[in-house]
């Protein structure tokens, strides 16, 4: 993760911030690799032959962030969460849209990690992870930010705590306790797994 760990990305993405148009030039080389990272640990855990490909998952994730002019960017974590979160609502869209148009299908496993098994079906793992996270949101919007930035964006503990102002305890506790609440919601709405 040579990319997220460059002070380089930090300080341009404030420029672009505030409005420096060039910075955004220089930043793209930047977090185009990283970008490629995020896209590829999504990608891994979609079907086998999913016609959304890597680079598209990336170009549309990029175009929807250098659109997000609203955005105060704090640093470089903040950027690779919301690039993670963008590239999770784009694959969340593609699910739904492709369940609603064929249901059914194949079975495949997901894991957010070794110890917590998401579901067994292709077209809805993404959407159960979605829909669960979303009813978390709604119990603790900082144990989604936490598995959003840990899972979604790759960050370690340390990195997590710093773009949340929180201890490294406090991440690991809410990552615990919200691979927990996952586990037991994604269960109870989609069955028991295998």
């Amino acid at each position: 993760m040579e990319s997220t760990r460059n002070p380089r990305v930090t300080e341009l993405l404030l420029a672009w911030g505030q409005g420096d148009e060039a910075a955004m030039d220089r930043l793209a080389p930047l977090v185009y690799q990283e970008l490629h990272r995020l896209a590829r640990g999504y990608m891994k855990r979609e079907r086998v032959a999913h016609t959304l490909q890597t680079s598209a998952l990336v170009n549309e994730a990029y175009l929807r962030l250098i659109d997000v002019q609203q955005v105060r960017w704090q640093n470089r974590s903040h950027f690779y969460a919301m690039a993670s979160r963008m590239m999770r609502r784009i694959l969340v869209d593609f699910a739904r849209r492709r369940r609603y148009q064929k249901r059914g299908g194949g079975a495949e496993r997901v894991d957010l990690d070794e110890n917590l098994i998401v579901t067994t079906r292709p077209s809805s793992d993404l959407v159960a992870i979605d829909d669960a996270l979303s009813a978390l949101a709604s119990v603790d919007p900082r144990k989604v930010q936490v598995v959003e930035l840990r899972f979604f964006a790759g960050l370690d503990v340390r990195e997590t705590a710093a773009a949340l102002n929180v201890s490294p305890e406090t991440v690991r506790r809410d990552w615990r306790l919200a691979k927990a609440w996952l586990r037991r919601e994604i269960r109870n709405t989609s069955g028991p797994t295998r």
